[in-house]
Order: structure tokens, then C-alpha cells, then sequence
């Protein structure tokens, strides 16, 4: 119990430090971080592009079409948004990248009102 009040409290001081976002974004983030190592047939390394796929998925299933506007409460407007919160993880400690794994990564993937809302009225007037 103590460790998750700890490891919260890392969250809150890095998004109060970094000001850009809420603490309910790295621990979306997270989540979505968890479900794609789980998917894997290893545990390991995510890419960027794997993790957005994730989140993609879990946005949806969480929110509907109301991920949109979640994301932008807790200051997430882009894919971009959610590399930076992965990198602020990242300067925090809390998580590791390799060589290789850059912020250009999350870069203009996928657009949020196509994939929650546009996406989400096609699939039900189908």
C-alpha cells in the first residue's frame, strides 16, 4: 500500500514538475503500457508506435467517444502528447527506452476526433 501511495506521489511530482499535464494522463499511459506488454508474446520492449495502438484501444473501450475530450482535460491534445508523457517517465525515472526510441516516434500517428468519434459513428450506423 505504501509503494502505490509512493508511486503515485512520483506521478503527481512529475506532472507538477513538467506543468503540461494531468497525473491521470501517465497513469493512462501506463495502463495502456501494461496491456501492450501483456499482448506481447514477451514481456520487454514497446514501441511507440505499439504503445499508441494501445492506447487507441484502451481510449475506446474506456471512453468511447468521449476520449477526445478526456484526453484534452488531462491536457493530451496528440499522439505527440502522449510520447511526451512517456519521456517525462522517462527523465522520472519510472520508465526506460533504448537507443533507438525517440519522441518523433509519436508524431501525427492518428488523429483523435477520426479515430474516437468519426470511426465510432461509422461503426454503429453499420
Amino acid at each position: 500500500m505504501a509503494e502505490t501511495r509512493d508511486f503515485l506521489r512520483q506521478i503527481e511530482a512529475i506532472a507538477e514538475k513538467r506543468g503540461s499535464f494531468r497525473p491521470e494522463a501517465y497513469l493512462f499511459v501506463l495502463e495502456a503500457l501494461e496491456r501492450a506488454m501483456n499482448a506481447g508474446e514477451q514481456r520487454g520492449h514497446v514501441s511507440g508506435e505499439e504503445l499508441l495502438a494501445h492506447i487507441k484501444e484502451l481510449g475506446r473501450d474506456r471512453y468511447g467517444v468521449m476520449a477526445t475530450d478526456v484526453f484534452a482535460a488531462w491536457g493530451v491534445h496528440g499522439t505527440l502528447d502522449f510520447g511526451r508523457i512517456v519521456f517525462h517517465m522517462v527523465s522520472g525515472g519510472i520508465l526506460s527506452k533504448r537507443d533507438e526510441d525517440s519522441l518523433r516516434d509519436f508524431i501525427d500517428k492518428y488523429d483523435f476526433r477520426q479515430v474516437f468519434e468519426d470511426e465510432y459513428f461509422l461503426r454503429s450506423e453499420a
